[in-house]
């Protein structure tokens, strides 16, 4: 049966996406799959998203040895996934579970922003960390004692400048966002209000141009320019490995050698924040740019296209909560941490039990000892009773 879409799509797409036709019929809420399913997945994210983020900005403040500089980039990309997931998930969650935008005008300019925001901050620090890391490799020697200082207030200068720049590109969304009423075709002229970011006085030239800029500004740029440095840090070990002397290495080559190698762990890290990011957006921008840019979208959108949505919808939101589970899989430094204040209370519960064990086994240990010591003791004395006897 064909939707009659009134849902709130990702992220500054139209709730109203497609054109009810004549012999379609409106699916009511509450029998839709998505009604029930959306809301447990967006549980799950903020449950995981508060987590995950939240300890990773407690690591980062309070571990000194971490603040380093990729490290800063990361929090930053922390801050970023924990505000979306507070401020946006609790209130996006409802979009495909009510039929009206409920909470009002200033939630959804608020809502539209900050999720604009994320994006923001998110593409700009891995691309930053994908050119951190292309110099980190290129001149391994180069955080000396002399120019420690300077590189990390240029890092920290940086991640202040990928926040605002990332504010200024979600401009359009806070003062433009505004609730909009539909009337639905086909049910007693009902009426409905969604969250809608592109203002109807502008046309739909406004829709494909803002749609368009997102699209690169958000996905493809900086995944062109992340490729780039990866390109050229692939290129730059290659030509090392190659160049690499044999038996007379040098002290300082050895220590050389083994800091790059430390590099491309952490550049490996990084390459797979930006495949998680790649995989998250693909079928939103995906979808966007095919609906608005595609003559017969409208026409075409079937129960296929509605699927892909919300798949697309629930991704662009996942990518908010998973990076904090790759850094644990990937990062021995960061699974440490990870251990010690996520899981401290089964860590601790764990230690009492293994120091009970120990304790009771020592105790066993010295009773079987002593039991044993007496008995030997016993035997003696009647060895040498019988001894005497004889």
């Amino acid at each position: 049966m064909p939707h009659v879409s009134t849902d709130e799509p990702a992220m500054g797409e139209p709730r109203n996406c497609c054109r009810e036709a004549e012999d379609s019929e409106y699916v009511p809420y509450g029998q839709r799959p998505e009604t029930y399913i959306v809301p447990i997945l967006f549980a799950l994210i903020f449950v995981v998203g508060v987590l995950g983020n939240g300890t990773l900005v407690l690591i980062f403040v309070r571990n000194r040895n971490m603040r380093n500089i990729p490290n800063t980039y990361i929090f930053s990309l922390a801050l970023g996934d924990l505000l979306v997931i507070l401020t946006c998930v609790p209130f996006t969650s409802t979009v495909y579970t009510v039929e009206s935008w409920p909470y009002g005008e200033l939630i959804c300019k608020l809502s539209e922003c900050v999720k604009d925001v994320s994006i923001g901050v998110s593409v700009f620090t891995l691309t930053a960390l994908s050119a951190e890391r292309y110099c980190a490799i290129v001149n391994p020697m180069r955080r000396h004692a002399g120019t420690r200082l300077c590189t990390g207030s240029l890092t920290l200068v940086s991640a202040i400048g990928i926040w605002v720049l990332a504010l200024l590109f979600a401009m359009p969304a806070a003062v433009f966002s505004y609730v909009k009423s539909y009337e639905l075709e086909g049910t007693h002229n009902r009426t409905i209000q969604v969250c809608y970011p592109y203002p109807t006085e502008f046309g739909e030239a406004y829709v494909q141009v803002m749609v368009m800029l997102k699209f690169l500004a958000y996905y493809a740029i900086p995944l062109i320019i992340i490729a780039f440095f990866y390109i050229l840090m692939a290129k730059h070990l290659e030509d090392s490995t190659r160049n690499m002397p044999g038996e007379a290495v040098t002290q300082a080559a050895r220590q050389q050698s083994t800091q790059v190698r430390a590099r491309k762990k952490v550049a490996k890290m990084v390459l797979a924040f930006v495949v998680i990011f790649i995989l998250c957006f693909l079928p939103y921008h995906t979808f966007m740019l095919w609906f608005n840019f595609y003559p017969n979208s409208h026409d075409m959108y079937d129960d296929y296209w509605h699927v892909f949505r919300i798949v697309g919808f629930c991704l662009s939101f996942i990518n908010s909560c998973i990076n904090p589970i790759a850094l644990y899989c990937v990062s021995r430094a960061f699974r440490k941490h990870y251990n010690r204040y996520l899981f401290c209370c089964c860590l601790s519960g764990e230690r009492r039990m293994a120091r009970n064990v120990s304790t009771c086994e020592s105790s066993n240990t010295l009773v079987h000892f002593n039991s044993t010591f007496r008995r030997h003791d016993n035997d003696t004395v009647m060895t040498n009773f019988h001894l005497d006897k004889t």
